[in-house]
């Protein structure tokens, strides 16, 4: 994985568990409720993986949030 790519998989990985910790979700519950493998968003939140765009989608969903969000969110963590 290319330095830029790891940067924002561990922008977004920060993003992801700051808002699935704000709901008070587990990682076995959020894979749960969108449809993922148990251990998808584990790898997701230590920057080791980058959700496709349906998964982004079922991710938000999941957290009762608008995929933009996330998205804006990740960009905010990337440029503080």
């Amino acid at each position: 994985m290319s330095a830029r790519r790891r940067e924002v998989a561990c922008a977004f990985g920060v993003v992801l568990r700051d808002s699935r910790r704000e709901r008070n979700m587990t990682q076995e519950a959020l894979a749960e409720r969108a449809d993922l493998d148990r251990t998808y968003p584990s790898l997701l939140e230590r920057g080791m993986r980058q959700p496709t765009l349906t998964y982004l989608f079922a991710i938000a969903d999941a957290l009762g949030m608008d995929p933009a969000e996330l998205v804006r969110m990740t960009h905010r963590g990337l440029h503080s």
